[in-house]
């Protein structure tokens, strides 16, 4: 009998193995862009920045570093995967020709980020379309969720300051495009600023809001079937009056500060006026009920806005505010959809949170840190990352399904994107043999199945 000298078995390693291919479940990504003409789209759209008799195009270096990104990587070296892998992702630009690309985009300022901004929204009207009843607009409304993210900063770069939780870094303002229950979400904008920049400032949140309407399909650009949501910071009365102009039309569920005089009509609000908040299976939860405030309180704000207050019992341990009445936790928003239960519209404004979900995401795709130098690079990097978000969520939506379409980045990349192959070449095609004993391999398979099947671009 012998004896074991270790928990895992010793192997020997040699560096000759041939046609072995790394990262080979990224197939799925480079299959997405295919599929959606991303890769088409970006490269007409720096067109105007390919310089004569260059080897790379612009479009494929950007794509190539999104698609780095996407499969974990954090800084513009992180390319360096990629070109270790030219069957599967081409050639790939040196790490000087990268560099000397974004420096180039970073020079032209806003008209090389509209460039791939349009080129994204072009796409991303294609890939709801082809999504069909996995589209977030399946149910006739997009929900658009804008949220602050603080990114640190190690090191002394431009626009980094001090932030309000004692940081030093950048505070971008981002949006993204709520899925629902049955999957993720996308970014559909991101708003460089300064590290000291404000939470509630109106300015910001309108410009963000711009930028993520001109991203979704025009017939979504205004009317109230888009809703955009936003925690207490975007509770401004000059935001909530942009949302609801005239000609606009928004629907908007608004997150509010307990100010004293709300605080004051809480406490004058009677029993029966109070209705039991529901969960998200549609029961009863317990120890949460909300009521919606009239009178004076909407003096000066939109006509139509409907004020909605929360009480509930704190967590175990939670600190009470001095906004907190009679023991209980008060939170408030404020929303213009009419003749709906005021249950049902304060939990489609609690499911926001799903919007933390996607900075999480988003942190674990590029913005950790931001690792160039200047502003204008920086703001470059946010499109790299956006676009790299973009793919992460569209690649779920059109070829996974069940709960395989709510993983996140992480889990996407442990278990679909770092399964090994082999490459054979045999009658002139090149054939990718998965690992059969990964317990994954049937997902990858059955996802490029599916995106076999999806019409070609143009």
């Amino acid at each position: 009998m012998k004896n074991s000298i270790g928990a895992y078995p010793r192997v020997r390693v040699q560096d000759d193995g041939r046609q072995v291919v790394s990262q080979a479940g990224s197939v799925l990504l480079v299959e997405t862009v295919c599929k959606t003409g991303l890769d088409q789209a970006i490269s007409r759209a720096l067109a105007p920045w390919r310089k004569p008799r260059a080897v790379h195009d612009p479009g494929k270096i950007l794509l190539d570093v999104a698609l780095s990104l996407a499969l974990g990587g954090d800084c513009l070296a992180d390319v360096a995967m990629l070109r270790a892998e030219p069957a599967v992702f081409g050639p790939v630009a040196s790490d000087p020709t990268v560099s000397r690309l974004i420096d180039t985009l970073a020079a032209s300022g806003e008209k090389a980020l509209q460039a791939v901004r349009s080129a994204r929204a072009e796409v991303r009207n294609r890939v709801w379309s082809l999504a069909g009843r996995h589209a977030p607009d399946t149910d006739g409304q997009v929900t658009v969720d804008l949220d602050g993210v603080l990114v640190i900063a190690h090191s002394d770069k431009e626009d980094a300051a001090a932030t309000w939780k004692k940081t030093y870094g950048h505070h971008p303002l981002t949006a993204f495009v709520d899925h629902g229950p049955g999957g993720t979400g996308e970014p559909v904008a991101a708003l460089l600023r300064p590290g000291n920049a404000g939470s509630n400032t109106a300015a910001d949140h309108i410009t963000t809001a711009r930028l993520a309407l001109a991203q979704l399909p025009k017939h979504y650009r205004r009317g109230r079937q888009t809703l955009i949501r936003t925690d207490s910071a975007g509770g401004t009365r000059e935001f909530v009056s942009w949302l609801a102009r005239r000609g606009r039309w928004l629907s908007y569920s608004v997150g509010m500060t307990v100010t004293g005089q709300i605080h004051a009509h809480v406490l004058k609000t009677p029993t029966q006026a109070w209705t039991p908040a529901v969960g998200t299976d549609g029961s009863v939860r317990d120890g949460a009920w909300v009521a919606e405030l009239t009178g004076g309180l909407l003096d000066g704000w939109p006509k139509g806005m409907r004020l909605i207050v929360r009480k509930e019992r704190p967590h175990p341990g939670a600190q009470l505010r001095i906004t907190d009445a009679d023991g209980m936790r008060i939170t408030c928003f404020a929303t213009n959809t009419p003749d709906r239960p005021i249950a049902d519209l304060e939990l489609r404004h609690r499911l926001r949170a799903r919007a933390e979900d996607r900075i999480r995401a988003a942190r674990a795709t590029g913005l950790r840190n931001l690792p160039l130098h200047s502003t204008a690079q920086n703001k470059v990097w946010l499109e790299i990352v956006q676009t790299a978000l973009d793919l992460l969520a569209w690649m779920p939506m059109l070829a996974l399904t069940g709960r395989a379409r709510l993983w996140e980045p992480r889990r996407l990349r442990f278990r679909l994107f770092t399964a090994a192959g082999q490459l054979v070449t045999t009658g002139r095609r090149r054939i990718l043999r998965l690992a059969r004993h990964w317990p994954w391999t049937s997902e990858i398979t059955a996802a490029l199945e599916r995106l076999a099947l999806l019409p070609n671009p143009g």
